[in-house]
């Protein structure tokens, strides 16, 4: 989820006598009878799970350090972990096509799409917004970068198409961005799974010295969620997944 301060809706008083406690009342938005009726929908229409990794982005945080400053004079938009993270989902898409496929019941089909079309939620004054980047799967971090910032910002301006909200076969949600360290989001129906990226926080860790020996020291860690339809996806499928997307992201090796 990309986040921007919400605004208030207005509220209404009940009636109540002087120096007592009241409710107040807002009405519900058309775009919250939306997202409410698709939440509880997909929750009714699938069978859903959700696994966790905790990721160490500390060498991925030296990299950025390093390039930041030059990355926002040449390209004119901020680096974050966002887009690391969602080159390596796709990366692990390709490798495991089955996370990116959706379930046909009434077909008895599974179908897979030709490409990685990734939903990225957006916290907009309005609610929750998931523009796709189409065809992200030849995508570098820096485009996937300019293509997530391009969305968001037109999301909260109110001028992103009908089009650009429809079509993704996987959806990454940024709840970190607001200080969530782990939650558990709601596939985005059809898809099959939705991948949840929580804060990055510095916390102590146990790590291997290249002595061999175990010592403790600060290190920028995050957790991952995957909520996943157990009917399509299994376990252990969902595990691989995860642990593909942690592989890549603590290599060291994903560049912009």
């Amino acid at each position: 989820m990309t986040s921007t301060t919400s605004a208030q809706p207005p509220v209404t008083a009940t009636g109540a006598e002087p120096g007592e406690s009241h409710e107040t009342t807002e009405k519900i938005s058309r775009m919250r009878a939306t997202i409410a009726e698709r939440m509880m929908s997909s929750l009714h229409e699938s069978a859903q799970l959700t696994a966790t990794v905790e990721v160490d982005l500390t060498e991925l945080q030296v990299y950025r350090a390093a390039e930041k400053e030059g990355f926002r004079d040449r390209e004119g938009i901020g680096l974050s972990p966002l887009p690391f993270i969602i080159r390596a989902a796709i990366e692990c898409l390709q490798e495991f096509p089955r996370i990116n496929a959706r379930f046909d019941s009434e077909a008895r089909l599974i179908r897979h799409p030709g490409a990685q079309h990734i939903g990225v939620a957006v916290d907009t004054p309005r609610g929750l917004l998931v523009p796709v980047i189409a065809d992200a799967g030849a995508l570098s971090v820096t485009e996937i970068a300019h293509r997530t910032a391009d969305l968001a910002a037109r999301c909260r301006l109110g001028k992103i198409g009908a089009e650009e909200l429809s079509g993704g076969t996987f959806t990454v949600t940024n709840y970190g961005s607001v200080g969530t360290l782990l939650d558990t989001p709601i596939i985005n129906q059809p898809q099959s799974a939705i991948l949840g990226i929580g804060s990055l926080a510095r916390r102590p860790a146990v790590v291997i010295g290249s002595d061999g020996n175990e010592r403790i020291e600060p290190r920028d860690l995050m957790f991952l969620s995957l909520s996943y339809d157990h009917r399509i996806i299994d376990g252990a499928d969902a595990g691989r997944f995860l642990s593909g997307v942690k592989q890549r992201l603590e290599s060291g090796t994903m560049t912009i």
